[in-house]
């Protein structure tokens, strides 16, 4: 029996792997950082044995709240990840499950591997309607990519999506995905229509180093990318520099950044009410948005979410703060779940990358509820 996580986004440490029924693991911190949860690895010659794993300082990890109700995921094909019996008590995560392979990967959330993003991004240049440019590289070297959609044209507006500044939100890239491939289908009547009148841009992943190293919430160096909007600098935030730079260009009309919530189970999107220079017509859009966007897909809500900043009080380095007041536009943060739906539980796959698909899917139809009215 064997577990490895050298490769592509794996994280973990192994204290002790002999016995199936007591395998003792630890979770590795963020390099640079304390922050630490994402987990992914490999189980190999334990078929059809029962297996329990104990991660012995997850009461120490960023967001202990998120064990409460959570189930890991299994998967032996890597395609299909299915929720497993887990339990979080006395500071300790204890996985059980019964491999029917032999080889089985464990995570913390279906994974999206640079593998599978050089996948997205070779897919996507295929469209005619796609431009791809290399705006910076991250602190190891690897490039920055960005997406460009649709053709320039008098009048028409400039939407901005980013995902995944946190990497171990991969639900965050799973749902750059489903929104990507939509808009990229020439034979939706949404996705044209958008692209007659907006021109997008989408980075699918703003943190390269931190997904392939296995990290949670930083980038090569343990910088919180979503805490540098306001400082970012070569040193310790390049990623972000590289978008702000472009974004100067052409300027923005809409921000949405798309992020994964530990210890939250709803959909919900985080808006950016504390900036200083937040309206009453700034408030009615970001609602015109989250209403839309609840009427088309039932997995969003607009009850559950973050409290909403007092007005004046928001931390303007984090992105949706930065960019409504710097840009004027309409900016939000759309946040999805580790755990399942509560409002729409689906047992065996609980949160998966299928339905984030479609949750960024269905972004577009909100944008398009709101395009008109956009500054």
């Amino acid at each position: 029996m064997r577990i490895s996580s050298v490769f592509d986004a794996g994280n973990i440490l192994v204290k002790s792997a002999s016995n199936p029924a007591d395998i003792r693991l630890e979770i590795e911190k963020d390099n640079g950082s304390d922050f630490y949860q994402w987990f992914y690895f490999r189980l190999t010659g334990a078929k059809d044995q029962v297996v329990r794993m104990t991660i012995e300082n997850a009461g120490g990890a960023a967001y202990p709240k998120g064990w409460e109700g959570y189930e890991a995921v299994a998967s032996t094909d890597r395609e299909v990840w299915e929720r497993i019996p887990t339990t979080y008590t006395d500071g300790k995560l204890v996985l059980e499950h019964k491999p029917d392979g032999d080889a089985v990967w464990f995570a913390y959330f279906a994974p999206y591997s640079m593998t599978r993003h050089d996948e997205l991004i070779a897919a996507c240049q295929q469209s005619g309607q796609v431009r791809l440019d290399v705006i910076g590289t991250t602190l190891d070297g690897r490039d920055m990519d960005r997406l460009i959609v649709g053709e320039p044209g008098s009048g028409k507006k400039t939407v901005w999506v980013i995902a995944r500044q946190h990497p171990g939100e991969t639900m965050a890239e799973w749902a750059a995905e489903g929104l990507l491939t939509r808009l990229l289908d020439e034979t939706d009547p949404v996705a044209r229509d958008l692209l007659d009148r907006a021109v997008f841009h989408v980075v699918p992943n703003m943190n390269p180093d931190g997904s392939f190293r296995g990290h949670l919430r930083t980038n090569a160096k343990g910088i919180n990318l979503n805490r540098e909007w306001d400082k970012a600098s070569e040193a310790n935030s390049p990623e972000v520099l590289a978008v702000l730079e472009e974004m100067k260009k052409t300027g923005v009309d809409l921000f949405l950044d798309m992020h994964g919530d530990e210890a939250l189970p709803y959909n919900f999107i985080a808006g950016a009410e504390g900036v200083p220079s937040f309206t009453e017509e700034d408030a009615r859009l970001l609602n015109a948005y989250k209403d839309a966007l609840a009427s088309i897909n039932p997995d969003f809500q607009t009850k559950h979410g973050y409290a909403v900043d007092k007005p004046g009080t928001a931390d303007l380095s984090i992105a949706t703060n930065w960019m409504a007041e710097t840009f004027r536009c309409l900016a939000m943060t759309l946040e999805m779940p580790f755990k399942d739906n509560a409002d729409m539980p689906e047992p065996s796959e609980g949160w998966s990358p299928d339905r984030s698909m479609k949750m960024g899917a269905s972004q577009l139809d909100a944008m398009r509820a709101v395009l008109h009215r956009l500054k």
